[in-house]
């Protein structure tokens, strides 16, 4: 008798340290919930900076920081900009050259030049999206950006980001 409670015992050991391993297993494959990298803060008295940060490749392999910010006023006038920074020395801006958005649909839509006048380093854009970002589909997006030389870099927008970007337009 008791030598068949110690076999069923053991078993029953085999067989939960099993399930154990393949539930435990099974859990690198599932996927984890993005958070969205959205920070608000308090500029000065009455103004509110909300942004979005991510770091993303372009079409020649370099890193990008894109910030898109929403700029609150005292008196409740906004604005919302793209900010694309590159490492110097690997990007220089054609300024004054639009952004040129292009949608999954072939769908063209060009943000202003924020910099036209004078950028802080020619490996620096900022682009006006006040009025397009309520147009763009929350699908992938590709910027072309006009490079000095008549060149041209790619950087692809993942939709998860296209997104985050008008939740930061709709807060308050």
């Amino acid at each position: 008798m008791w030598y068949r409670i110690r076999g069923f015992l053991s078993q029953s050991v085999i067989a939960i340290a099993l399930l154990s391993s393949i539930f435990i297993g099974l859990n690198g494959f599932t996927t984890h919930p993005a958070f969205a990298s959205i920070r608000q803060m308090e500029e000065a008295p009455g103004q509110v900076l909300i942004q979005s940060r991510h770091t993303l490749f372009d079409d020649r392999g370099n890193s990008w920081q894109v910030v898109l910010f929403k700029r609150t006023k005292a008196g409740g006038s906004s604005t919302i900009h793209l900010r694309l920074v590159d490492f110097p020395g690997l990007a220089d801006f054609a300024h004054p050259q639009p952004l040129t958005i292009t949608t999954d649909r072939g769908d063209l839509l060009k943000a202003e030049d924020v910099f036209a006048e004078k950028a802080p380093a020619s490996n620096v854009g900022e682009f006006d999206l006040q009025n397009i970002l309520s147009q763009l589909p929350v699908t992938t997006l590709n910027l072309s950006l006009a490079m000095k030389g008549s060149s041209s870099i790619s950087l692809s927008i993942p939709s998860e980001v296209v997104l985050e970007w008008q939740s930061v337009a709709v807060k308050s």
